[in-house]
């Protein structure tokens, strides 16, 4: 008898939605179809107004879709579930708690609701050395966010997300308010992260190097409606080094990649405006 293969960790299926306003509504996403499977690093392009982050908060449970289906795990997404955890452009730490409390926060809340033993709390609190670790914050787990820099919050930011193994992480622009050397710090961080935890990642970003450096596939939204455009699988290894964007293919794929995002969101260039003038 043949064993039944494991379901696709994130399935989307004619997927829309739709914004309800004071005449008409506003299409913000159509006929959108993608599959992400267990373990894989997706990362999500596109021009302003294409829907990548609406689709995004969709999968966290955070927005109702207006028709098709979303699944993870061959389980419907109603609304948003411990198998999947976000990461915010905007760090959200709460400043009276350690880096140690922000990331064992969730737990102790369960915790004050009598859901979890001694033992429990125990292993939760191991969990989170390990991910303090894991982040490279270890040598200050009573520092308070005031005391760190963007990237070291946003750090602690993720291991506060990866605390309750998510099956999923979702990403919308987390470095995007980092600094082009921090930046790069976290893109090997998070992909360190990847191959340790195993998780799922789904990344949104508007940087096309960013998103070819992170992931296995590279999916290009277009907008009004937002739709998939085209999704390119990426060429290089799984074990990156920041010298891999000067290979010709990484510097062919991003001027690909940039040309079908102009294209489908009909932008011109700033040279092609000015020789209008």
């Amino acid at each position: 008898m043949t064993p039944t293969s494991a379901p696709s960790k994130v399935i989307v299926s004619n997927l829309g939605k739709v914004f309800e306003g004071n005449t008409s509504g506003y299409a913000a996403l159509e006929g959108v179809n993608l599959t992400v499977e267990d373990n894989e690093f997706v990362t999500l392009v596109g021009a302003s107004g294409c829907g990548k982050s609406t689709l995004l908060r969709i999968l966290a449970g955070l927005e109702y879709h207006t028709s098709g289906s979303v699944s993870c795990d061959g389980r419907a997404i109603s609304g948003p579930g411990a198998d999947r955890a976000m990461v915010f452009q905007h760090y959200s730490l709460y400043p009276w708690l350690s880096v140690i409390d922000n990331i064992k926060f969730s737990r102790k809340l369960k915790a004050n609701r009598g859901e979890m033993v001694s033992s429990d709390v125990e292993a939760a609190s191991g969990r989170a050395d390990a991910l303090l670790k894991l982040i490279g914050l270890d040598k200050v787990p009573g520092a308070y966010p005031r005391q760190l820099s963007g990237g070291m919050q946003q750090r602690v930011a993720i291991a506060r997300a990866l605390m309750g193994r998510p099956k999923v992480l979702l990403m919308d622009e987390p470095f995007g308010a980092l600094d082009a050397q921090s930046r790069e710090v976290m893109h090997d961080l998070i992909l360190h992260i990847h191959r340790a935890e195993k998780t799922t990642i789904v990344f949104v970003t508007h940087d096309v190097e960013e998103a070819i450096y992170l992931g296995q596939r590279v999916v290009l939204m277009q907008p009004r409606p937002g739709r998939i455009h085209s999704i390119y699988q990426v060429p290089l290894p799984a074990e990156r080094n920041q010298e891999m964007k000067h290979l010709p293919v990484f510097r062919e794929l991003r001027a690909e990649i940039l040309a079908r995002i102009r294209e489908s969101a009909g932008m011109e260039t700033d040279v092609e405006q000015l020789g209008k003038l």
